[in-house]
């Protein structure tokens, strides 16, 4: 995908929406579901930087935007409380180059700023999409030992995000 997005672009995000679709809707089995993306995310970021960067053309947007559009009207795939672990570019691409992972060997500072500015627009500034739930926004520039406290900090908030709405 990250070799030639324009090919690989609208068959990535079309299994990532049916993955996401599963995820959202299989059975809960524990009070909490907690998910690292979301169909949302999906859509909003990743199908909409292909887009916007001229990577997939307007057709194969369309018919991923008209699915999303089914899905949304057809299907509870609501969420209770978004937790945006906000990053720098800078360090999202500091800790993509020390997990040395083969396939994002490639992934260029730009494309990581580009998903930043998409996530800020939409979960900062609202100026994206609409967010129909709470969104808790914890600055993530730190190593993992203060992000574990920052996780112990808001541990209710996310467990419990009911409660969240009430302090909003």
């Amino acid at each position: 995908m990250y070799q030639d997005a324009s090919r690989w672009g609208i068959t990535l995000q079309t299994y990532i929406q049916l993955t996401m679709l599963e995820q959202h809707t299989r059975p809960m089995i524990s009070p909490v579901r907690m998910m690292e993306r979301s169909i949302h995310s999906a859509k909003y970021i990743f199908v909409e930087n292909l887009y916007r960067s001229g990577k997939m053309p307007e057709v194969d947007y369309v018919v991923l935007s008209e699915w999303f559009d089914w899905i949304q009207n057809n299907t509870d795939v609501s969420v209770d409380l978004i937790v945006y672990l906000q990053t720098s570019p800078e360090v999202c691409y500091e800790r993509l180059k020390r997990r040395c992972r083969e396939e994002e060997k490639i992934i260029p500072l730009e494309y990581l700023e580009s998903i930043h500015q998409l996530y800020e627009e939409w979960l900062i500034k609202h100026t994206l999409y609409k967010v129909s739930c709470p969104v808790l926004v914890i600055g993530a520039d730190h190593d993992m030992q203060k992000m574990i406290e920052k996780y112990e900090e808001n541990r209710d908030q996310i467990l419990n995000p009911y409660n969240m709405q009430h302090h909003l």
